[in-house]
């Protein structure tokens, strides 16, 4: 971190959170003059818990919580000014004094197919290896093909495809943003649809959160805020806070905005593909929040019925 330094942004230091705090730096250099020049904005790289424990699937440590614990603790030590989030990653509930204040516009928010074997997960041999450790894609192929082997596969995007191509399985899934914010698309598969693999809550956002005091860095971030990826993003997150809980039952959200009316999709579906409940929600943008609160409640009124008593947001993509 330099001295003259007029903003210092914290990220993880994977490729990915390392590409999406550039974006960051640049849109805010190119929104103010006084951020464009050298030195003026600094990235400083925060190794998260969930950066450390790569040999355990994150259901079993903690959750998406632990990609987000010490870059909030910067934050309120006054160490870094604002963080960058891949916004999939940020529980619902966020520590006293801060706030996501900024959501920049939503790239695909949909999943990947990637292998040599097949052009998409149905299409695989009986019995194909899929490796990942998000529980929701795994529940969702599940549902479809339990046919197939599903393994554990942690890692950036790039260990993965090396894994991948190492032959560990023989097939795997990421996201459509994060591969083509790495330049990584000619990897791709297919892209599945929303209709075979909704995506989880918020994937393909980046979420710029800071201390809720600090007005001098929120107005520099206004600039950059997309009012329509706020409104479909307040959707899904109220949807996931009404279902949240330290549990394990994967959950899916997908809000998109059209003439003014939101449009969420949701589903809670068991880890072995079975049980799942989706539902529907269309209402004006302003009633966002409450439009995905209420899909969580439904979905929470199903348990019973569904077997499915412990609910979880994770993703661990």
């Amino acid at each position: 971190m330099t001295g003259s330094a007029l903003l210092r942004i914290g990220t993880r230091g994977s490729p990915m959170a390392l590409v999406q705090a550039a974006i960051v730096r640049e849109r805010l250099a190119a929104a103010h003059a006084e951020l464009a020049a050298p030195g003026a904005v600094d990235i400083v790289v925060i190794r998260t818990t969930g950066d450390r424990l790569q040999d355990r699937a994150l259901a079993e440590i903690g959750g998406k919580g632990l990609f987000t614990k010490e870059i909030e603790e910067a934050l309120l030590n006054h160490t870094i000014d604002l963080a960058v989030h891949s916004m999939k990653d940020v529980p619902t509930e966020l520590p006293s004094g801060l706030e996501i204040v900024c959501l920049l516009s939503r790239d695909d928010p949909r999943d990947a197919f990637l292998s040599p074997k097949a052009h998409s997960p149905w299409e695989l041999s009986p019995g194909a290896i899929v490796g990942t450790a998000s529980l929701r894609r795994a529940a969702q192929i599940r549902a479809r093909r339990p046919d197939l082997s599903i393994v554990p596969l942690r890692g950036n995007a790039g260990t993965r495809m090396c894994k991948l191509g190492a032959g560990v399985c023989d097939a795997t899934l990421l996201g459509v943003a994060g591969l083509r914010r790495l330049g990584h698309t000619v990897a791709i598969t297919s892209v599945l649809s929303i209709e075979e693999m909704l995506p989880a809550v918020a994937q393909g956002t980046i979420g710029i959160e800071c201390r809720t005091d600090d007005a001098r860095t929120r107005d520099f971030l206004t600039a950059l805020n997309d009012d329509a990826t706020a409104v479909c993003i307040a959707a899904e997150r109220a949807f996931l806070a009404a279902l949240d809980g330290s549990c394990r039952t994967p959950i899916a959200g997908l809000a998109t905005l059209n003439g003014g009316i939101v449009l969420l999709r949701a589903l809670i579906i068991r880890p072995d593909g079975t049980g799942g409940r989706s539902t529907i929600r269309r209402g004006p943008a302003d009633d966002a929040t409450r439009l995905g609160a209420d899909a969580g409640a439904e979905l929470r009124a199903t348990r019973g019925s569904s077997g499915a008593s412990r609910l979880t947001n994770l993703d661990c993509s």
